[in-house]
């Protein structure tokens, strides 16, 4: 990661710290489910939009989670998904296997491949 204070942007002012070169530590690949007899992809935590967690924060817990899912389904496939009926227990397990997944914690959640 370059930090020099003598790097320039495109309008020669100087900077102290290049974001635009930082890359994720994390291999982040897809989160792939199968449910309802069809296949989905959910993108790594670490790629989602930010503010856009912030927003599912905002609203708790369930909004948070539901929040993860849409950012990481994308508008597409999460409008899709959300017309399925989805009992608690498995959103649950869903969110489990995610987070272990992208690694965010343990899961207790299996997966019949």
């Amino acid at each position: 990661m370059s930090t020099a204070r003598t790097a320039k942007t495109s309008d020669a002012q100087p900077f102290d710290f290049n974001l635009d070169a930082v890359q994720a530590e994390a291999d982040l690949t897809p989160w792939r489910v199968h449910w309802n007899g069809r296949r989905w992809e959910f993108r790594h935590a670490e790629e989602l939009d930010v503010w856009g967690l912030v927003e599912g924060a905002e609203r708790g817990e369930v909004g948070a989670t539901i929040g993860i899912f849409k950012l990481a389904l994308g508008e597409e496939q999460f409008a899709e998904f959300r017309k399925i009926r989805m009992p608690q227990y498995k959103m649950k397990a869903l969110f489990d296997g995610y987070k272990q997944h992208c690694g965010l914690g343990e899961s207790e959640a299996s997966s019949d491949s």
